[in-house]
C-alpha cells in the first residue's frame, strides 16, 4: 500500500463511498478526506426545490472543491497516504444533470476562472449499484434531507457516472459490483476487496465476486 499515496473512493450517492473510505483509511493508517456535502446549506432545500436551489447549491459545491482541491495538492509528511470519498471532476456530472443550459455556462465560467487543479489519484474505486439498491440504502441511513430523493434523479445519476467512468483513463481504475458485497459489515468482504485494492498497479480491473463464494 505504500506505493498508493491518494486513493478515490467513488460512486452515486447511497452506493456506500464514504463508509468504505473510512473503513480503508483506518485500515491503513491513512489520513481520510470527506466530501462533507452536509456542510452544503443549500442541499436540503434543493432536494424539496431542485430548480429554485440547484444554482447556489451547485456554487457552494464547486467553492468547497478548489478548497479540496488546494487542500489535496499539499503534501503533509506525517500522513502520506490519503483516501478521499470524491473526485473533484466529479462536480460538474451533478451541474450537467441540475442546471439549465445558461447556469451551466455560468457554473462553466467560474469554474475556469478558479483554475481547479487537483492531484491525479494513484487508485480511483467506482462502486455501481442498480437503483434499487441505492434507493434502499438511502432510505436505510435515513438523513432527513436525502429522503425526497427521486428514482428518477437516481437513474440519471447513475447513468452519468457509468459514462463519466466508461472514459476514465486518468488514473488507475477498480470498478465494483457493490450489490452483491457489504465491505463495510462484512469482514471477508472487506479482506476480499483491500486486497484488490493493494494488488492493482494499473490499468482498468472490475471486481464481481460470487456471491456464493463469499458466503
Amino acid at each position: 500500500m505504500a506505493e498508493r499515496r491518494y486513493i478515490v473512493i467513488e460512486g452515486p450517492i447511497g452506493v456506500g463511498k464514504t463508509s468504505l473510505a473510512r473503513r480503508l483509511a483506518a485500515s491503513i493508517d491513512s489520513e481520510l478526506i470527506l466530501e462533507e456535502a452536509e456542510a452544503n446549506p443549500f442541499l436540503e432545500r434543493f432536494y424539496r426545490d431542485p430548480r429554485g436551489a440547484a444554482l447556489p447549491a451547485q456554487l457552494f459545491f464547486l467553492f468547497q472543491r478548489a478548497r479540496q482541491a488546494e487542500q489535496l495538492r499539499q503534501q503533509d509528511m506525517f500522513n502520506p497516504i490519503r483516501v478521499a470519498d470524491f473526485m473533484v471532476e466529479k462536480d460538474r456530472l451533478f451541474a450537467e444533470i441540475n442546471l439549465d443550459r445558461d447556469e451551466l455556462a455560468l457554473y462553466d465560467r467560474v469554474c475556469a476562472s478558479l483554475e481547479l487543479d487537483p492531484p491525479v489519484p494513484d487508485l480511483v474505486v467506482y462502486l455501481q449499484a442498480p437503483v434499487d439498491t441505492l434507493m434502499f440504502r438511502i432510505a436505510r441511513r435515513g438523513l432527513d434531507y436525502e429522503q425526497a430523493i427521486n428514482r428518477r434523479y437516481l437513474e440519471r445519476l447513475a447513468e452519468s457516472y457509468a459514462r463519466f467512468f466508461h472514459a476514465y483513463d486518468s488514473a488507475p481504475l477498480l470498478i465494483v459490483n457493490a450489490a452483491t458485497i457489504d465491505p463495510v459489515h462484512n469482514e471477508q468482504h472487506f479482506a476480499l476487496l483491500r486486497d484488490e485494492i493493494c494488488r492493482i498497479r494499473s490499468g482498468r480491473h472490475f471486481f464481481n465476486p460470487v456471491t456464493a463464494a463469499l458466503a
